[in-house]
């Protein structure tokens, strides 16, 4: 199973493949269908008014005690559904925040493409779903330049690229996609990730490069594994999760830094600047008392940390 909607548009990128990239089928069955809400965080919070930046958010949320929060919870490590309850690295990253701020921030699990929709109707506070700040979304533009809604506003909280998973040990020093030339890789068929090598392999030019397609990410992987190939492409957060979990992280790791890297945002209404403003603070605040850099740390994205959170910052 593969992804139909687009995480990160930073020069044209998405997460297409990245969702079959995983072994989180269970996650997959439990969320492919429809909206899902996570029943443990359900109903309404208890807020703590004394917590330290309680006082910053609006009336409505100190009252309710609770922040909405859209997400497509089926992209492993940053979001995905483990025994019926979300988990990942935005839902620790929102625990420590609501920490900060005194209120719960609920996650509730729908597509991708209509989380921005969900903060204009008011069903949603804020989405919290990997993805992407641009200045399309924060225009409210399609793919085309037109004008298709208000725009939202974004609080910055950790930037994410593309990465190399390479067989563990890195047998081949496999660095950079320059590396790639003379060698095989493998990738999925039809993402993004092909087009990339194929770009790569005309830059190699006479030194050849050899790509070799699959129906899907998980039988590149195996190529890898087997020696076959010297690099697969993902985002740089799947690639981490799968260098950490596969065969109990023996199997693969990172090749290289990230490329093409942007910055994940926590998109807010632009009507509604009083919590983005709280939220930039609890953000920087769980950079401040380390709480970030664990939950960084936890799910193997320490790469993608960010020394303080931003608003509109992505391009």
């Amino acid at each position: 199973m593969t992804a139909s909607t687009t995480r990160r548009t930073t020069a044209a990128r998405s997460r297409i493949a990245a969702v079959g990239a995983i072994a989180v089928a269970g996650a997959l069955i439990l969320t492919g269908c429809g909206d899902q809400t996570d029943k443990s965080s359900s109903g309404s919070g208890t807020a703590d008014k004394s917590a330290p930046l309680f006082s910053k958010l609006p009336k409505k949320i100190q009252d309710a005690g609770v922040i909405k929060v859209g997400s497509d919870t089926a992209y492993a490590p940053m979001e995905f559904v483990d025994n019926g309850k979300i988990v990942g690295v935005d839902p620790d990253i929102a625990e420590a925040l609501g920490k900060q701020l005194g209120v719960k921030l609920q996650f509730t699990s729908g597509t991708f493409d209509g989380l921005i929709t969900s903060l204009e109707t008011g069903r949603q506070d804020v989405a919290m779903s990997s993805m992407t700040d641009n200045k399309r979304r924060q225009e409210g533009l399609d793919e085309k330049g037109q004008k298709i809604g208000k725009g939202v506003d974004f609080v910055d909280y950790m930037s994410s690229g593309v990465s190399l998973l390479v067989k563990k040990g890195n047998p081949d020093n496999i660095k950079s996609l320059d590396d790639l030339c003379g060698k095989t890789v493998a990738v999925q068929r039809g993402t993004v990730y092909e087009d990339t090598f194929k770009a790569q392999a005309e830059k190699c030019g006479d030194k050849k490069l050899t790509i070799e397609a699959f129906d899907t990410d998980a039988e590149a992987q195996t190529r890898v594994k087997a020696g076959g190939a010297v690099a697969d492409l993902n985002d740089f957060p799947v690639t981490s999760y799968i260098a950490k979990t596969s065969g109990g992280g023996n199997d693969f790791e990172v090749g290289g830094q990230q490329s093409d890297v942007g910055l994940f945002g926590i998109a807010v209404s632009k009507d509604n600047t009083q919590l983005r403003d709280a939220l930039k603070e609890a953000v920087d605040a769980i950079i401040k008392d380390g709480s970030y850099a664990k939950v960084m740390e936890k799910w193997n994205v320490k790469d993608g940390a960010v020394q303080s959170a931003t608003i509109n910052a992505g391009k």
